[in-house]
């Protein structure tokens, strides 16, 4: 069994020219048969952090995107002097409704699940997603979500029921990573590179990614000056996100 990964924002972590050079040597994920594009994200952001580009490219088809977010993110800054976990909650959520419409697609569904609790709710949030799954259509649909080993318990456990809510249907299951990217390295045993697919994006979904991205104030730039309101994507994390290329798992 490998050990969970632990993440340590006081570090660095794997710089993205490590990550580079791997990404480009996946296969490249086809997008012959998407009719419905669910993108399901733990926190406001993750959906655009990981799959703006995928999302950018439906659009562009046409192929409808439906976005849930399962949390509001209000515990993104705990002990924050500036803002409290509602006003967060609030900052987070406008956040995403401009980052969607930056993309073309409506304001996501808020399951409102707590911040940091969605592992003891990951029954009612896998109801909640075959519902929505339901409703988008059985045939033709992708549902894509954070990776069951991303190492965050947030995003595990997300991963893990909107894999329950695809299991038995037709959707096509698609994991993005966030975290991975911090914690680990090409060869760790947990990446498993049979399953990756590397999606390369066009420069105009780049930069509409980019601009998606930017929404993001609460995120990516200080509260205040206080410690605990510092960035919880600085601009080393944010270069994991910015590039040519998206990866999943397939």
């Amino acid at each position: 069994m490998v050990a969970e990964p632990m993440i340590d924002l006081a570090v660095r972590g794997t710089p993205d020219d490590v990550w580079a050079p791997w990404r480009h040597r996946r296969r490249e994920l086809s997008l012959v048969g998407w009719r419905h594009l669910v993108v399901v994200a733990p926190h406001p952001d993750d959906e655009i952090l990981g799959a703006g580009g995928l999302i950018t490219l439906a659009r562009s088809t046409d192929v409808p995107v439906t976005v849930v977010t399962v949390t509001d993110g209000e515990a993104s800054h705990p002990g924050s002097p500036t803002c409290s976990p509602t006003e967060l909650a609030d900052l987070r959520v406008q956040e995403s409704r401009r980052a969607a419409a930056e993309l073309g697609f409506g304001p996501p569904i808020r399951l409102r699940i707590g911040d940091g609790a969605v592992a003891a709710q990951q029954a009612a949030v896998t109801d909640a997603l075959a519902e929505i799954l339901t409703a988008c259509g059985r045939t033709g649909a992708w549902c894509a979500t954070t990776w069951r080993r991303d190492g965050h318990p947030d995003h595990e456990a997300v991963g893990r029921a909107a894999a329950a809510a695809c299991a038995g249907t037709a959707t096509r299951l698609l994991e993005f990573p966030v975290w991975m990217w911090h914690w680990a390295t090409p060869e760790h045993p947990l990446v498993l590179v049979t399953r990756v697919r590397t999606l390369t994006l066009p420069e105009v979904v780049i930069n509409a990614k980019s601009r998606a991205i930017a929404h993001f104030r609460s995120q990516t730039s200080a509260l205040s000056d206080d410690p605990a309101d510092q960035p919880i994507l600085p601009p080393h994390l944010l270069d994991r996100f910015t590039g040519a290329t998206e990866t999943f798992f397939v």
